[in-house]
């Protein structure tokens, strides 16, 4: 219900801004569409109030037209939702944008757009992304979805053009995760007491990238 009136407050008085997509989004998109493939190694770590884990180390693999795959020998499960920064959830069916103007966050003028599905089959209620026209890259965003909550990212990248992050920052909430906590590795410590005492459990996934290897279209 309430990202209907979301939606409907977007629609009302925007409808004449909604009826083609975003020039510079359509750009970054088709930056992003040039990744044919690319693998990274990922050094991870958990920021959550409840939860003590070391440093984690994993991989990552991606190709054009799947899911991101990540994988680790000491991390058994990781969230199906918010890690995927190559946004494919977001352009996989038909939508629309509105164009918010500009904010400015961490020093930089960001051009903000919302994303509207209108596609049923979507789980996309509605997304805003945060873009860096000039580097041609989108630096956050944040993603409500129908059935799997809220996650935020924000994204750092290397000086230069490059179309990666070479760090991506995950904000989620807890209750959305379905990640059976047993299974976050043996040297991980959970305070369960401290964990039902919060009313509202979020935390964030910060994963950093080293050794890229791309293959461009």
């Amino acid at each position: 219900m309430r990202y209907a009136f979301i939606l409907l407050f977007i629609f009302t008085g925007t409808l004449a801004n909604a009826q083609k997509i975003d020039a510079d989004l359509l750009r970054i998109k088709q930056r992003m569409d040039s990744v044919q493939q690319f693998t990274a190694n990922v050094i991870l770590d958990l920021d959550v109030p409840f939860i003590k884990m070391p440093t984690k180390t994993a991989k990552i693999k991606y190709a054009k037209g799947k899911k991101m795959e990540f994988s680790s020998s000491d991390f058994v499960m990781l969230p199906r939702r918010g890690l995927d920064f190559s946004l494919n959830e977001i352009f996989k069916y038909p939508f629309i944008t509105v164009d918010r103007g500009t904010e400015t966050r961490h020093g930089k003028v960001l051009k903000v757009i919302n994303v509207i599905p209108t596609d049923n089959r979507s789980d996309l209620a509605l997304a805003t992304l945060y873009m860096d026209t000039r580097a041609g890259r989108i630096a956050e965003s944040e993603v409500n979805t129908r059935k799997n909550g809220t996650y935020n990212l924000l994204m750092q990248y290397a000086p230069g053009n490059s179309v990666l992050p070479t760090y991506v920052e995950a904000t989620f909430a807890i209750e959305r995760l379905k990640i059976p906590l047993n299974f976050m590795g043996k040297d991980t410590k959970i305070d369960r007491k401290k964990m039902r005492g919060m009313e509202t459990k979020t935390g964030k996934i910060k994963m950093r990238f080293e050794n890229y290897t791309i293959k461009i279209g």
